[in-house]
This record gives C-alpha cells, structure tokens and sequence, in this order.
C-alpha cells in the first residue's frame, strides 16, 4: 500500500515539476497581456501539461495492475480504481485552481515577474495540492481492500 501512495505521489511531483517550467515559460512569453489574461492561458498551459504527464506516467505505473491471467483487462477494478481516482484528483484540483489563479493574478498585481509569479503560485498551490490528494485517496480507500 505505501508502494502506491510512493508511485502516485511520484508521478504528481513529475508532472508538476514538468508543468512548472513550462507554465513560467508561457507566464514570462504572455508578460504584456493583462494580468488576467496572463494567469488564466498560464493556468490552462499548466493543466494540459501536468495532465499529459501524470496521466502518461500512472498508465505506465499501473498498466499491469489490471490485467488478469487470461491477458484482459479487469474492467470492474479499473472502473471502481478510476472513480476513486477521479474523486480524489477532482477534489484537490478545485482546490489547486481556485489558490493558483488567485495567488498568481495577486502576485501579478503588485508587480512580481510573470515567470516568478508562476512559480511561487504553483509551488504553494502544488503543497496544498498533494495534502488534499493523499487526504482526498485515503478517504476514498484507493489502496485498500486489494487495490
């Protein structure tokens, strides 16, 4: 069970740290629109690329997980594992959006660089993330009872 809580928080921290470069990138490229602006296509940047890679490195992580002997797929576990999943990141993600945007559009506000702003925001917003998400996985038993 601690092996896949170490998996999960693992591949967060590498899409997250994969979405931080790159969404300080776009911060710093998009400086002269208006705050807003900037902290809103920072913010989509941010998600397609930490999606992109969480989803590709917990696909590796687990692809094994969910095949039975006979070579399918255990499509009941995958199910119940991905609505326990999609709990459990959906709730954290409101959260990350919601202190990201505004932390970064204040930030912005009192003249922080684009790409610092970026990064402070999504450094503070990525430790709030991580305690709902082991919070959120542990309420929603994602590795109990044989998961």
């Amino acid at each position: 069970m601690l092996q896949e809580y170490l998996k999960l928080n693992k591949n967060i921290l590498i899409a997250f740290a994969a979405s931080i470069i790159i969404s300080a990138l776009i911060a710093q490229i998009l400086s002269e629109q208006t705050d807003y602006l900037n902290t809103t296509y920072t913010t989509i940047a941010d998600y397609v690329i930490y999606f992109s890679v969480f989803s590709g490195l917990f696909y590796l992580d687990n692809r094994k997980k969910y095949r039975l002997a006979s070579g399918r797929t255990d499509t009941a576990k995958l199910k119940g594992d991905l609505k326990k999943l999609v709990t459990s990141l959906g709730i954290a993600e409101i959260v990350y959006t919601v202190v990201r945007w505004v932390l970064q559009y204040y930030l912005l506000t009192i003249n922080y660089d684009p790409y610092l702003a970026s990064i402070a925001s999504q450094g503070i917003s990525t430790i709030i993330y991580m305690i709902v998400v082991n919070l959120s996985v542990k309420i929603t038993r994602l590795y109990k009872d044989g998961n």
